[in-house]
């Protein structure tokens, strides 16, 4: 037998290998040309619309570069967010916060709620430059009134002493006043903790006929008698000048606060979150369709 040819006859191996296949390069062409014959087919050129605006590039300024801002690690300043969500609070605000949502979920009396209707903003500016007259004298001027007193009885001259006309504060002595009915204007202040210390004293005042007033901030009463705060203060007398003044605002108190039977019998609070005030709307809804069906039907069975 010839090497080149095997026991049965047939083709050599070389021939098996090579003879039937077509060269690799020319099934490389004839695929990238199927497939440009694809694309041109699913690439219709559309017709462009005639009254179409044609799109105008900005011309770019070459005085003004574009500098765009990178935010990311190692990069610009991070520009400032309202991050109060976000932020712990102190302890004390916190507290103070969840106090006045509770005492607006809670209802509450009266006898409580009527601190909450306080004189507004132009009765208190004219309330308070009424009572800043007659502020007590502090330490010092005391002081140096007692000495000029004491210089005068030493060179043997006569002493004439007046009682000082002033407001008086503490929670004792204004109800002593009013008990004895000396006072003519209480000014009782909306913010006191507890509120039980001064819950008591509408009532006291409405009892006596003593003309009174709630005003907002124990710091501001406080202020007048120099102290951190006060809980009420009374004004006893007045100078002639201030009369009439004086008058005026207590008739006033006397209509808002004194003779006012609202204020004596409207609660407070009661009032939920919104999302409590949606589901309460939601099922008066609900309520409501179901008795209009109700309804629908009775009327129907009556015909």
């Amino acid at each position: 037998l010839k090497p080149s040819q095997d026991r049965g006859g047939g083709r050599s191996p070389c021939r098996k290998a090579t003879g039937d296949r077509l060269p690799s390069s020319s099934l490389r062409a004839s695929a990238a040309m199927g497939k440009a014959a694809k694309a041109a087919a699913g690439k219709k050129k559309l017709p462009s619309a005639p009254l179409a605006d044609k799109k105008r590039k900005a011309q770019k300024n070459p005085l003004f570069e574009k500098t765009p801002r990178n935010y990311r690690l190692g990069g610009d300043i991070q520009p400032k967010r309202d991050l109060t969500r976000f932020v712990r609070w102190p302890k004390y605000v916190r507290l103070q916060r969840m106090k006045k949502i509770m005492l607006m979920r809670l209802k509450m009396p009266p006898a409580i709620n009527q601190f909450n209707m306080t004189i507004d903003k132009n009765q208190a500016a004219t309330l308070l430059r009424l009572l800043k007259k007659y502020t007590p004298e502090t330490n010092e001027a005391k002081k140096n009134r007692l000495m000029e007193t004491a210089q005068q009885k030493k060179d043997g001259q006569e002493v004439k002493t007046k009682k000082p006309q002033v407001i008086k504060y503490g929670l004792s002595h204004v109800t002593t006043l009013i008990e004895n009915k000396t006072a003519k204007l209480v000014v009782i202040a909306h913010d006191v903790d507890p509120i039980e210390m001064v819950c008591w004293l509408p009532a006291l005042c409405r009892k006596k006929d003593v003309p009174y007033c709630i005003i907002k901030g124990k710091g501001r009463l406080g202020m007048l008698v120099h102290k951190k705060s006060a809980s009420c203060v009374a004004l006893t007398t007045v100078r002639q000048e201030d009369k009439a003044e004086l008058d005026k605002l207590a008739d006033n108190f006397k209509a808002q606060f004194n003779d006012n039977a609202e204020v004596r019998r409207r609660w407070g609070g009661g009032i939920m979150g919104i999302k409590s005030q949606h589901v309460m709307q939601r099922r008066e809804k609900a309520i409501q369709i179901e008795q209009a069906k109700k309804l629908g039907l009775q009327i129907l069975e009556g015909g």
